[in-house]
């Protein structure tokens, strides 16, 4: 029970790495509250976490707009008194080839995938600094260390999370909140049929030193370290999660 007690808030967990984490970080004991464009997806892995024995509420939002992510945020800290841990893990991944991308393509990918970071740690961080305590973790990706054609919106976007990551640690530091990032690879999530095929796949595992698909449990797992005592001596860095693909 690394996280007993404590008050998880996990964007994006209505499926995937996000569902991972939520269901994980409950069965550790967290009292987790789930934010999530999909309301039926979100309250669905709240009721399976309760149905486990575990605690855990839905809130449905756009983590684009500040005063839905502030609402959420609000009840959460308004039931339990308190506000440990902030799991940024809400983003899209279209492919577009940088060409035939419009401005739009581009403003979206880091309104979701970036700037909505910079609304949640605006709403934990008052209570966080309050309590001189707080776990954030930031969920890029390996192909900020990679550079992969077609997604330029996207790497970009990740790259903006390690550096954001990296600054709020510099300044949240004194006031005893750790700031991490992970870069997950290829994951095998249910959405992944969508934007990849078969192929794409086999070369994914081929580059890896680990010949094996990479979980959204093995990333919930490394995200369950930097939110627990175990991480107390870490702040500002970047750990992947991709089978051993990129080094650094």
């Amino acid at each position: 029970m690394l996280l007993k007690g404590r008050v998880a808030l996990v964007t994006g967990g209505a499926t995937g790495i996000g569902e991972a984490i939520a269901q994980l970080f409950a069965a550790e004991g967290a009292l987790v509250h789930i934010f999530d464009k999909d309301p039926e997806g979100c309250r669905a892995v709240a009721e399976q976490i309760a149905k486990s024995g575990g605690s855990a509420g839905s809130f449905a939002g756009d983590v684009r707009n500040f005063d839905q992510v502030s609402a959420w945020v609000s009840s959460a800290a308004e039931r339990h008194g308190r506000l440990d841990i902030l799991i940024n893990n809400a983003g899209i991944f279209p492919r577009r080839a940088f060409m035939d991308m419009s401005e739009h393509d581009w403003d979206e990918m880091h309104d979701v995938n970036l700037k909505s970071m910079f609304h949640t740690a605006r709403a934990v961080l008052p209570r966080m600094i309050e309590q001189q305590s707080g776990k954030i973790v930031n969920l890029s990706s390996v192909t900020f260390h990679l550079g992969v054609p077609g997604l330029t919106h996207y790497v970009s976007s990740k790259g903006g999370v390690v550096g954001f990551t990296r600054s709020l640690a510099r300044e949240m530091g004194p006031q005893n909140i750790h700031v991490n990032c992970v870069t997950p690879g290829a994951i095998h999530t249910q959405s992944e049929a969508n934007f990849v095929t078969p192929e794409q796949v086999r070369i994914f595992v081929e580059n890896q030193s680990l010949r094996r698909r990479i979980e959204p449990l093995d990333v919930a797992k490394v995200c369950l370290f930097l939110s627990s005592d175990l991480s107390d001596g870490m702040t500002g860095q970047t750990l992947n999660v991709d089978g051993g693909w990129a080094m650094h």
